[in-house]
């Protein structure tokens, strides 16, 4: 069996096993969340899921570490930073899931995260461009880590809004970044990538609609950092042909629908952090779509944006314009569609 098969399968069975425990544990201490005006569920869920998904992939991780494999000759040093870095994330997420935490409590244990990441050797040394050539960022590589760490990990907790939809979308992007590291040969890419899909995979058993457990602020946080990680473990070897621009796009819905949300609410005067039922996961719902058939369209519109992903990693530098371009078109095009939709209904 292929290594990274069995890393998958095992990272996907221990968060299947686990997330039961998790689901058990959130109902006792009351980590629910309710139902309310931007919720699409009729009953009290637990949340905390996440801690499944984080045991999944840490335990896999350092187990595949110690075990014979692959993976015993990495350099322990990335792992036990994303580790480190993943501990005050997973206490905030716990405690937002319990009792609720601020806005700015939040971004401010997040940048410590990132700080944490980037102290190991984390960083943005490169910068991609549309026209091929490769910016150094010097003195400006740990702001943008912290920058990165900061608006992915918000991204993947703006979606977690549909049965299923954050877990999903996360699982598709580990796929097409696991490909592009294929390419060219970056292993430790390839290994969290791969303990990422498969804990994803197996908590979408307990996930997908309707839900019986929610992972939560727990693992939302969780799954944006460790998807930073990722992103900036491809940008540390200073290959020009994955810096940031690959998981740009192949993490493009997420982007998309928190820089829409953040601007739709600054245009609107209000608090960029108080939430709002204008995510793209709420429109497609106001079209009259049912939660599994918005759940099916947004997956397949991440599977179209990791697909770009890979055929960039491809394509020469010159054609990565007119390739975001097809994909911002599209995306506009489904956000008309569900506009319309909803406008047929109210009339």
């Amino acid at each position: 069996m292929p290594y990274s098969l069995s890393l998958a399968i095992a990272a996907g069975a221990v968060a299947l096993a686990l997330t039961p425990l998790a689901r058990e544990l959130a109902l006792r201490v009351g980590a629910l969340d309710h139902p309310g005006p931007r919720r699409i569920h009729a009953a009290p869920t637990p949340r905390l899921g996440g801690l499944a998904i984080a045991a999944a992939v840490l335990l896999v991780a350092w187990a595949a570490r110690v075990l014979p494999g692959p993976a015993r000759e990495l350099d322990p040093r990335p792992l036990l930073g994303l580790t480190c870095a993943a501990l005050p994330i997973l206490l905030l997420g716990v405690f937002d899931d319990i009792r609720g935490a601020g806005p700015w409590a939040k971004l401010a244990v997040q940048a410590c995260a990132a700080l944490v990441l980037a102290a190991f050797g984390y960083g943005v040394p490169l910068l991609s461009n549309p026209f091929g050539t490769v910016l150094v960022t010097g003195v400006w590589s740990v702001p943008l880590t912290v920058l990165w760490v900061l608006g992915l990990t918000n991204a993947i907790n703006l979606i977690d809004g549909l049965d299923g939809l954050a877990a999903g979308v996360v699982a598709i992007a580990c796929g097409a970044l696991w490909v592009t590291a294929r390419a060219h040969g970056d292993f430790y890419v390839m290994f969290i990538a791969t303990l990422l899909l498969g804990a994803c995979s197996g908590f979408l058993w307990w996930n997908r609609p309707p839900a019986r457990v929610f992972m939560g602020d727990t693992g939302s946080q969780f799954l944006g950092l460790t998807l930073s990680a990722l992103s900036l473990l491809e940008n540390r070897k200073g290959t020009a042909a994955l810096t940031l621009l690959l998981p740009l796009v192949a993490l493009g819905l997420p982007i998309a629908d928190s820089t829409l949300a953040f601007a739709r609410r600054l245009a609107r005067g209000k608090h960029v952090f108080r939430g709002d039922a204008g995510h793209i996961h709420h429109r497609l719902l106001a079209a009259g779509l049912s939660p599994r058939r918005a759940l099916m369209v947004l997956w397949t519109l991440s599977a179209l944006f990791g697909g770009a992903a890979i055929l960039l990693e491809r394509l020469p530098h010159r054609w990565t314009l007119a390739v975001v371009g097809v994909l911002t078109l599209v995306l506009l095009a489904v956000l008309l569609v569900a506009r319309a939709g909803a406008r047929r209904r109210q009339d």
